[in-house]
């Protein structure tokens, strides 16, 4: 397993993670439960969660895939509430990680083969 796809395994972890800090600990909501809440943000990141446990190959992918969605509730939840704005500048920050690392060693593979043409 490359360091990269360890990297991405840590990101997909920490905004699984997270999410249950931020909306069931930290920040809980007024009007609802708050491990309600806190289950179906953590919802997007649960197959992602599930398959990095199983060790397949494709972890990163669908994490990825879920970070997309993280960064635009990080970057939205910075910009509109500012006691969250730690969080969600951490949520945007993972989701971006998360996203380079799973795509990492994909890349390099493909700037390997234009520098050997």
């Amino acid at each position: 397993m490359s360091i990269a796809r360890r990297y991405a395994l840590l990101g997909i972890a920490g905004l699984f993670v997270l999410q249950f800090l931020w909306h069931g600990v930290l920040l809980p909501p007024d009007r609802a439960p708050a491990w309600l809440v806190a289950g179906a943000f953590a919802l997007p990141m649960l197959p992602a969660a599930i398959l990095a446990l199983l060790r397949h190959p494709q972890a990163g992918f669908w994490g990825s895939v879920a970070a997309l969605l993280y960064f635009c509730h990080g970057v939205m939840e910075a910009w509109t509430d500012p006691q969250a704005r730690p969080l969600a500048w951490l949520e945007a920050g993972l989701s971006v990680w998360l996203i380079v690392c799973a795509s990492w060693d994909g890349m390099k593979a493909r700037f390997a083969r234009k520098a050997k043409a």
